[in-house]
């Protein structure tokens, strides 16, 4: 198509190739999921301000009837306000599949950079509820696209043993997010009764985002989109500045560079998988990035994160209060991420949801058991016994959430699918997310208002069902290679698998020989593969981009 990129320019410096170029690239395109994180943040600190009440609802409460629940709010104009995102999301979410494989990874990250920007504006001067409505909409739009495009990326810039780490350091960005508006939010609190107090954590919002569009015109594309896109002695060089310090014929690299190419062949030959295909072909993918997905929302997450101040609230903590342990409970969220950093990749995915789905289920049992209990006390010091107790197994729910189901669906979603199928596989798990996301959202202030602390053990039935769905599908997927994890979801072969297959073994086996020295292709092979000889080997290629460099190295002392 016309919008495809015909050229590619790297413009990082060189003095970044390496480890500081992958990690930089890992954490800073994470930008994307920090700011879903800190919106999450925004509007849950925001809900608790009599300023933003009276602008956006038109009711005059006292901090008072805030602490009581007492603020006449309708609850499904609530739900709406909150939710609203997530719906522009879900669309987002499947448009990125197309925008992801058109104009590659780092395009896509910087136009939801964009939006949040546009988003971010809209909201700091929204005159009334129908614009900061408009604003979150568009928000959802670029949330929708980053929280597709970011963890393909980092599965695509990762190395096989590391994808844990990378995309777990996406999800402590996602945290630190979350935690970074929280604080805000506190902070300006005390700026009340003028409308800075909510309008202030947006302008932070809009800075953030400047940061990341910044960003992507630095953010090197993935090695393997470059290589689908004809872009083979990039995708090399990218290849080798993320994991090899520049060095194009390290054996690694090569062999690395042959599997992609090998993965691209195939793919090539096959075409691109349509959304039949997705569901016939990688059918138990399919039930893995969906149902991981869903539980992840079903668990109980978001019914606790966007509500946090007025959980906290209702617990029978004071509106300053509430907003001060919001922060320190965010804090505890990202720390929850660390041990899933180091631990996830070697233990693998499915012991760490395992372990998850029972420790979500005890802390939320904990934590409506005491609301139970509170709610049988009268409003005021005689509850603070209570909402103590209640703040700690707020903050046990969130560690093992953060540990656990919270990073654990976003690497499945990315890793799970093969290089034809990624960008639409991606889509469909991430829309799972938000449609679920929506849903929970949604249901949670009405459910909250007529059950009470009744909802706390509707999720508690959820995780216990995603123990059970975890336990009876999941493969493990840990320690394989993207491109060989169709093996160990015994993918159904269709017709002209077999000799695709074929053809892209013979494509890495190619590039192998001629790494190793050893004589190209047998006449036998130039008869069985008469193309071969038009196929650009890693030698080939590692040897054009040393001449290159070699010659800009010459100019330059000439210079």
């Amino acid at each position: 198509m016309f919008l495809r990129p015909k050229t590619y320019t790297a413009r990082y410096p060189q003095w970044m190739v390496g480890r500081p170029l992958l990690y930089m690239s890992s954490a800073l395109a994470s930008l994307g999921d920090a700011m879903f994180g800190y919106g999450q943040g925004s509007i849950a600190s925001a809900q608790v301000q009599p300023s933003f009440i009276h602008r956006m609802f038109g009711k005059e409460v006292t901090m008072a009837q805030i602490q009581a629940g007492q603020t006449g709010v309708d609850p499904f104009i609530q739900a709406i306000t909150v939710s609203c995102l997530n719906l522009t999301a879900l669309l987002a979410s499947f448009i990125a599949a197309y925008l992801c494989d058109l104009l590659g990874r780092r395009m896509s990250v910087r136009i939801g950079g964009i939006m949040y920007f546009i988003a971010a504006l809209i909201q700091i001067f929204a005159p009334n509820l129908g614009a900061l409505i408009a604003g979150r909409c568009i928000q959802g739009l670029g949330v929708g696209i980053l929280s597709m495009t970011v963890p393909i990326l980092q599965c695509e810039i990762a190395p096989a043993h590391a994808r844990g780490l990378f995309v777990s350091i996406e999800y402590i960005c996602l945290n630190i997010g979350y935690a970074v508006s929280a604080w805000v939010g506190y902070g300006f609190f005390f700026a009340m009764p003028s409308e800075i107090s909510w309008r202030g954590p947006y302008i932070v919002q809009a800075a953030i985002a400047l940061v990341l569009i910044f960003w992507t015109f630095f953010l090197p594309e993935t090695p393997r989109w470059l290589a689908q896109n004809g872009f083979q002695k990039e995708a090399l060089v990218t290849l080798a500045d993320l994991h090899g310090a520049g060095n194009v014929s390290d054996p690694k690299i090569l062999a690395t560079y042959a599997e992609i190419v090998g993965a691209v062949e195939f793919e090539a030959h096959m075409g691109q998988a349509s959304w039949r295909q997705l569901f016939t072909q990688y059918t138990r993918r399919c039930i893995v990035g969906i149902t991981c997905q869903m539980f992840a929302q079903l668990n109980g997450i978001n019914a606790i994160l966007y509500f946090l101040p007025s959980n906290l609230t209702r617990a029978g903590f004071t509106i300053s209060r509430s907003l001060l342990y919001s922060g320190a409970c965010a804090l505890i969220y990202c720390s929850g991420t660390i041990p899933a950093m180091f631990l996830i990749d070697k233990f693998g995915r499915r012991a760490f949801l395992l372990f998850g789905s029972v420790a979500l289920a005890a802390s939320l049992s904990i934590v409506g058991g005491l609301q139970y209990y509170a709610d049988s006390l009268p409003v005021g010091s005689a509850r603070v016994s209570a909402a103590d107790a209640i703040f700690f197994g707020v903050c046990l729910y969130l560690f093992f959430f953060g540990a656990t189901w919270g990073p654990g669906p976003w690497l499945l979603g990315a890793e799970i699918f093969p290089l034809r199928a990624r960008a639409k596989g991606m889509s469909l798990s991430t829309g799972t997310n938000w449609l679920f996301n929506f849903i929970v959202a949604f249901i949670t202030p009405p459910l909250f208002n007529a059950i009470n602390a009744g909802y706390y053990f509707v999720l508690v039935g959820f995780c216990v069902i995603s123990l059970v769905v975890v336990w009876f599908i999941y493969p493990e997927t840990a320690h394989h290679t993207l491109e060989d994890l169709g093996e160990v979801f015994g993918d159904k072969v269709m017709d002209d698998e077999g000799p695709a297959r074929e053809l892209a073994q013979r494509s890495a086996n190619a590039i192998q020989r001629e790494r190793s020295g050893l004589p190209a292709i047998t006449d036998s092979e130039v008869t069985l593969q008469p193309s071969m000889s038009t196929i650009p080997t890693a030698k080939d290629e590692a040897s054009i981009v040393m001449k290159e460099r070699s010659s800009i190295a010459t100019m330059e002392s000439d210079v």
